[in-house]
């Protein structure tokens, strides 16, 4: 409940920021026209962001006769999760990594790396594609989606106003210029805050939907002894994407990791240890129960 309140006050404060940004710079005209800018941008992006991402990654579909194995455990995670079965994908790339994608979960996608799959043990691989499962149940892949296109909105807002004037002299320059520096700077911080509060959700959800959270510490475990030295070069190349994987996909020399949207992985290998001790004394929710209680 914590984390979902924390999203929310996040979600208020970056769409806030986008329409302060737009009255500093251009008054009251200046924030009719960042909102308007930001409703499209997250409308196009509402829409079309699945497929934009899995062509990015040149991810290829897979089915009960591509992918036997694979799709029939995430099939079985899917009924576990009381959700409707996603389109599942695999991208060619050797570095261990997954993520969801799409707009609802009548229209969701999952993908995992070539890497992964090699990597992994099936338990280790169940854990982590319950993981993704849990957030295509709490909608994180909208969440995360919007906050991504409002920070991409905020910092392209503050160059094309600096770029027209500063609001046609109603900024001072300098007030404009820290206006232009800061400004896309909070907003990647405020995503960062978002991402984060997800991730552990989705761990803590991806533990629920499998029954076994030391599965998933475990893959983490794995994947981050092996994701830093092997590059994906489409996540180096559009880090927007990083926030989307269980792991941060980005090399450790990229500038990006200093507003890294993943938490700390031995906080969220602990917190899921910690885990463990509540499945032996009350047990996991049904998998399910949240979207049945609606």
């Amino acid at each position: 409940m914590y984390n979902w309140l924390k999203t929310a006050l996040l979600m208020a404060a970056i769409t806030a920021l986008f329409g302060a940004l737009g009255a500093t710079l251009g008054g009251m005209e200046g924030m009719v026209f960042a909102l308007l800018l930001g409703g499209g941008m997250n409308l196009f992006v509402y829409w079309f962001s699945d497929r934009l991402v899995l062509k990015m990654y040149r991810a290829r579909e897979v089915d009960a006769q591509s992918a036997p194995d694979f799709y029939r455990m995430v099939r079985e995670l899917a009924q576990r999760a009381d959700l409707p079965m996603p389109r599942v994908y695999i991208i060619d790339e050797a570095q261990p990594n997954a993520f969801a994608t799409g707009r609802d979960p009548q229209h969701a996608a999952v993908a995992a790396t070539a890497g992964i799959l090699q990597t992994l043990s099936a338990r280790e691989l169940r854990g982590v594609m319950a993981h993704e499962l849990a957030h295509v149940q709490h909608r994180d892949i909208l969440i995360s989606t919007i906050a991504a296109t409002l920070a991409g909105g905020i910092s392209a807002f503050a160059n094309l106003f600096m770029f027209l004037g500063g609001g046609r002299g109603r900024v001072h320059p300098l007030a404009g210029l820290l206006v232009m520096l800061l400004a896309p700077i909070a907003a990647a911080l405020i995503q960062m805050a978002i991402s984060r509060a997800r991730e552990f959700e989705a761990d803590r959800g991806g533990a629920a939907i499998s029954g076994d959270a030391d599965a998933l510490a475990d893959a983490l475990e794995k994947i981050h002894a092996r994701a830093r030295s092997i590059p994906l070069k489409t996540a180096e190349a559009h880090p927007e994407t990083a926030q989307m994987m269980i792991m941060n996909p980005l090399s450790a020399s990229s500038l990006q990791n200093l507003f890294s949207t993943h938490p700390p992985m031995a906080e969220r290998v602990a917190r899921l240890r910690a885990l463990k001790a509540q499945v032996r004394s009350h047990g996991f929710p049904e998998p399910g129960s949240r979207s049945r209680m609606r």
